[in-house]
């Protein structure tokens, strides 16, 4: 069982910058792919990045790529979210997911493991 909790989430202006972060407990994070998702209010959870078991290969969502990146860091078992240039629609609540194949997916129904979730507010 591998247990996910974000944080760094908050109200920030637009164009401004934001870092979440999302700690695993369990004994497997390195070998598993890391995701991120988010939910708008009214919304489906919708994929934002994903990274690979050693962070060698990336994937981005059309709308963040460019502003956005994900890194990780195995030896403190957490993965990152760098949010730059924000604007007011990436304004969500964002979700840290594990991937037990590490296969970049970008379907919710490829993670097995999801954080509680952070909010994100960007203010116009």
């Amino acid at each position: 069982q591998e247990q996910l909790v974000e944080s760094g989430g908050g109200l920030v202006q637009a164009g401004g910058s934001l870092r979440v972060s999302c700690a695993a407990s369990g004994r497997s994070f390195r070998s598993y792919g890391m995701g991120w998702f988010r939910q708008a209010p009214g919304k489906e959870r919708e994929f934002v990045a994903a990274i690979s078991w050693n962070g060698g290969l990336t994937k981005y969502s059309d709308s963040v790529k460019g502003r956005f990146t994900i890194s990780r860091n195995n030896a403190k078992d957490t993965v990152y979210l760098q949010m730059d240039s924000l604007k007011p629609e990436d304004t969500a609540v964002y979700y840290c997911a594990a991937d037990l194949l590490g296969n970049l997916g970008t379907s919710r129904a490829q993670y097995v493991y999801w954080g509680q979730g952070t909010q994100v507010t960007v203010s116009s």
